[in-house]
Parts: structure tokens; C-alpha cells; sequence
């Protein structure tokens, strides 16, 4: 119903994005939900953007995937295979799971192992480039047993084998829907892409790419008398702001995600008292990416490709100019001042779960513009023409460097760009909107993953509480490039044969303590090889309306993991 006090300038914002009918209030059983980076595809296995992920899991499944605590539980699975109840060989080879019995697709016909087995092969066709490729990391091959019972198996023993299949990052797609659109071919599906069959609580009835899904209710759920909500509206695009100005401050949408927004504004929003705001630290770390490879729009077709490490970037790969950039930020002030109790400043990319946070580089921690500066001279890269801009080897320290659009970001972006200046470094900077740059269109120029700028900057985690698959992101196979649609992992372009022994060594190591300090190693590598600057180890916040029940934030999943559990109170 409509509220009494909604602003004009909040109705507007609402009418505009078509999130309200102009002339009808919300329905009580619609759910409403803002996600201020719009949905651009919901094929989970064409696009690593988080909001592309969320848009897909209330259709598509896992066999598992983590509640709120960071537990393993069973979804299409008819449990958790193990050790101790058979279902992981003795050697760590295998691992057996058996579907939960009568479970259909929304279009009436059954789930079988043949879907499982189908969606590995997808992801791995060679010609795929599938952006969940490190989730199948070490799979030698998945072998149907009988039509509810599915083998994994692996070429190395596999101390941790919840890769494959679980969580968002790795539903079950539908082989008779997606035959069709194996390699090459899966981009250009679009129906499937935009409209997939899945066993979730809800079901595509409308998709507008980059503006709004609207689902209905799976009249084929495995639950009675579930999901609650029969229809549901995400809609994207806008900013945080208003997205949580419609939940906190006027009533009239039921969740907003993402709310990176400055904790003050946030305040007093909550304070209207329609909605609260929740929050919950997970493995996110808000973090600049440097390109290793050379961005140079001369370079037509060999712009920011690897190309076997023979384009590199012109400086970013000089250890002084890369540490000295670090070095000028004053990570403590972004996080207190623009994320408040959403923050925390690190120096780390595997910052959460706790136990794997490194104490190795907290001397990055401390701003030292005065430090930076002596580093470049002491290299010799220095400013020789007087223009206020210092030059390695002739090339001037100019940088092109782009996030999504985004009133936290585009603050980042200003207070850095003016720390760089003090150290004679010439900033451009670009921001692109959300749903562009989060997207998976492999002929726009604008994504996170053709990255064509010297730096960019966004947040990146992974799912669950083992950073396997996670570290696993930049060996070398997952750089991005026009071989996998710019869809691979490795973003930064970077490849280290040190780093790809770690990863083959964590992937065979039982020994929990042996496994914090193989991630820790891999962390530092990452850190201290110049290819990340972590800025802030981000909270997951996001709001909810008083009125919605149901609802448990979730740090190790996506926040829409029991969708199909929320009710509304009478």
C-alpha cells in the first residue's frame, strides 16, 4: 500500500524505474527488489557479475550450497556426501552425490544425474569460456550412475571436493533446454541465456537485459505451499542510494541490495523506520586491479591482451611505481569515512574467513606519501619536463582508471586520484554504469573483464568458507582474453608458475593448518606481485522492510539463497 509519507523525489525515482504502477500499490504477495547494478543475462556460466548470479539462483540450483553460518546444506542433493558416510572415496577421488528423489524442472520433467553430468560438460568445452571454470578445477570426469546418483571424479586426490555443483556459482543447468548451445554456441543463446529452466521457487516470466526481471511463482516446486510470494519484480539500474531510500525511508519496495553508500545518509534513512538495515562481513575486499597488459587503444585487436606476456603494461609492472601508488593511500580514512562500520581497512585479498587473514602486509596500512615519493626517485622515475608528471623511460605516469557508477566509488575514486597527484601521477577518471560493467557482453568495450584502462576497482569474494576455488582464479589458464569472451578469472592478465604450484599444492593438502598457510602464501604472492592494491574488507549491507519475514543475510552465499522461505507479516 502506499505510504503516506513518500517524497516526490522518491515517487519519481519509483514511477520512473517502473517499480510502482502508476495508478496501483504494490501487491502484498509481489516482492520487490532493487539491485542498483541491473541483471544483464541470467545464465550464471556466461558472467561472473554478482548481480547476474543473484538474478539466476532463484531459478537455477546447486546440489548444495551455505546457509547463514557458513554450514554445508543439501539442495537439490538428497544430503552431503563424506568420508564418514561413503560418499568421498577413501583416496579423495570421488565424490558421490545422489539428487533428492521426485525433484522436476518447473517444466514438469524430472531432474537426472544426465543434467548434472551435462552441466559439467557445458562449462568445460574448450570452447566455451565459461566464467565458473575454476569451480571444475582438477575434474577428470562426471559419470551418471544411475538416473539420481552422480559420481565426480578427479584427477588428484581432493581434500576439500565441494567445488563442483555448489553454491551459486555452479547450478544445475537443463540439458534438453541447452543442448543446443554448447561451445561457441552459448552466447548467442539467447532464449536460454534470458530465460532458463530451472528447479528454484520462481520462474522468467519477463527478462529486460540490464532493467528488470519479473518472476512468477514455480507451480512445480518441491516445497508445498512454497514460495510465498507469487510474483516477483528485480528491478536494477538507479543508484544504492535511492534503491535504499525505497526500502528504509519510504516503504514502497521490500529489499534493496548492496547499500554502498556513506554511513551517514544510511542513518538517516533508517531512521523513517519502514525498513533496517542488515549486515554481515564475508570475504569481499573492495580492491584495485592492475592490468599487466598494455591498454593502448594503438594496439586494435592486442589491447590488453596477455599475449603470452609479451604486451606488458608500460609501468604498471615496475615494483617502485606499483608499491608507490600503495603506498599514497590512505586506506583507514576511505574505509571510516565512506563505509563506517561496513569497513574495515586491509592489506589483504583473502581477508575472510578470519583464520586466512595475513598480518604480512599491514604496513600498507599507514599512508606515506612522503615514502612513495623517495621510492620513485630512488628508481629514477621522475618528473623531467616540469609538467607535474613523472615518466619511466619516457612514458608519462598517466592512468586511465574506471569502477561502476557508484556515489562510494566515484568519493574512492576523487580522494585517490588526489593522493596520486602528490606523488606526481596523472589520474583520468571513468565510471561506467553497474550493469554494464558487471556484465558478460563479450562486444562491449566497457566490461570489468575486457578491462580497457590501466586500473579498475570493484569487490570481489568467493562463495562458502574455503578460498580453494577462489585462489585458484589467476593461474594462468583463467586470464581473460578474446579466447574465453573475456570471461576468464585471472582479470589482472598475470601468470606465475610459483603461484600455480601453490595452487595444485593447496588443492592436494588435507591438513587444515597446512592449507591456512598455503593460502596465506598465496595471498601474499598476490599482494606483494603488484597485482592488487586491497583497499577495504567490505561487509555485505543490505535492507529489508520491517514488513518482511523470512530473510537471514547471508555472508557466504547469495543473500537470495532461501528466497523461497519469506513471508510477509500480516
Amino acid at each position: 500500500m502506499l505510504k503516506s509519507r513518500i517524497g516526490v523525489a522518491a515517487l519519481l525515482f519509483l514511477l520512473l524505474t517502473g517499480v510502482l504502477a502508476p495508478v496501483s500499490a504494490q501487491m502484498d504477495d509481489e516482492l520487490t527488489l532493487l539491485y542498483w547494478q541491473s541483471a544483464s543475462i541470467l545464465n550464471p556460466y556466461l558472467s561472473g557479475g554478482t548481480k547476474d548470479l543473484h538474478a539466476a539462483s532463484v531459478i537455477l540450483e546447486p546440489l548444495a550450497r551455505y546457509n547463514e553460518n557458513g554450514a554445508l546444506v543439501p539442495y537439490l542433493a538428497e544430503g552431503i556426501p563424506t568420508v564418514a558416510n561413503g560418499g568421498i572415496s577413501e583416496d579423495l577421488t570421488s565424490i558421490t552425490w545422489t539428487l533428492g528423489e521426485g525433484i522436476v524442472w518447473s517444466d514438469g520433467s524430472p531432474l537426472t544425474s544426465a543434467d548434472v553430468v551435462f552441466t559439467w560438460e557445458y562449462c568445460t568445452h574448450p570452447e566455451m569460456g565459461c566464467s565458473g571454470l575454476s569451480h571444475f578445477a582438477d575434474v577428470e570426469s562426471v559419470e551418471a550412475l544411475d538416473e539420481r546418483t552422480v559420481t565426480v571424479h578427479f584427477s588428484v586426490a581432493k581434500p576439500f571436493p565441494y567445488g563442483p555443483f555448489v553454491a551459486q556459482v555452479s547450478p544445475i543447468i537443463q540439458a534438453a533446454q541447452f543442448a543446443d548451445c554448447l561451445g561457441a554456441n552459448a552466447p548467442i543463446c539467447t532464449e536460454q541465456n534470458f530465460g532458463p529452466i530451472g528447479t528454484g521457487p520462481y520462474v522468467v516470466e519477463e527478462f529486460r537485459a540490464n532493467d528488470v526481471v519479473v518472476y512468477s511463482a514455480n507451480p512445480n516446486y518441491r516445497e508445498a505451499g512454497k514460495p510465498y510470494f507469487q510474483r516477483v519484480v528485480l528491478k536494477g539500474g538507479g543508484d544504492a542510494e535511492s534503491a535504499a531510500r525505497a526500502v528504509l525511508e519510504t516503504g514502497e519496495a521490500d529489499y534493496a541490495w548492496n547499500l554502498q553508500i556513506e554511513p551517514a545518509v544510511q542513518g538517516n534513512m533508517e531512521a523513517a523506520g519502514f525498513g533496517k538495515v542488515v549486515s554481515a562481513f564475508d570475504p569481499g575486499v573492495e580492491r584495485l586491479i592492475l592490468n599487466q597488459t598494455n591498454p593502448d587503444p594503438d594496439l586494435g585487436e592486442n589491447r590488453s591482451v596477455y599475449m603470452g606476456g609479451d604486451n606488458a603494461h608500460p609501468f604498471l609492472t615496475h615494483d617502485a611505481v606499483w608499491m608507490a601508488l600503495s603506498k599514497a593511500i590512505d586506506r583507514q580514512l576511505i574505509a571510516l569515512v565512506l563505509y563506517g562500520s561496513g569497513g574495515v581497512p586491509t592489506c589483504n585479498i583473502l581477508a575472510r574467513p578470519i583464520i586466512y587473514a595475513s598480518t604480512a602486509n599491514d604496513a600498507c596500512l599507514p599512508q606515506d606519501i612522503p615514502g612513495a615519493n623517495a621510492l620513485l626517485d630512488e628508481a629514477g622515475i621522475v618528473d623531467s619536463d616540469g609538467d607535474g608528471v613523472r615518466e619511466l623511460d619516457g612514458v608519462p605516469l598517466r592512468i586511465l582508471y574506471q569502477t561502476s557508477t557508484n556515489a562510494v566509488r566515484q568519493s574512492t575514486q576523487a580522494l585517490i586520484k588526489h593522493w596520486w597527484s602528490r606523488i606526481g601521477v596523472e589520474t583520468e577518471l571513468r565510471n561506467i554504469s553497474a550493469g554494464v560493467f558487471f556484465g558478460g557482453d563479450p562486444a562491449s568495450p566497457d566490461t570489468y573483464g575486457k578491462f580497457y584502462a590501466d586500473i579498475e576497482m570493484y569487490t570481489n569474494g568467493f562463495s562458502g568458507t574455503d578460498p580453494e576455488s577462489y585462489l585458484g582464479s589467476w593461474v594462468c589458464s583463467e586470464i581473460n582474453g578474446p579466447d574465453n569472451n573475456w570471461l576468464g578469472n585471472n582479470v589482472p592478465r598475470w601468470c606465475n608458475a610459483d603461484y600455480e604450484a601453490l595452487v595444485e599444492q593447496m588443492a592436494q593438502t588435507s591438513d587444515t593448518e597446512e592449507r591456512i598457510d598455503l593460502a596465506m602464501h598465496m595471498n601474499d604472492m598476490l599482494v606483494n606481485s603488484g597485482i592488487f592494491i586491497p583497499l577495504v574488507d567490505r561487509a555485505k549491507v543490505s535492507a529489508h522492510a520491517n514488513s518482511l519475514e523470512g530473510f537471514l543475510i547471508n555472508a557466504w552465499d547469495t543473500e537470495l539463497w532461501n528466497i523461497a522461505d519469506w513471508t510477509r507479516a500480516s
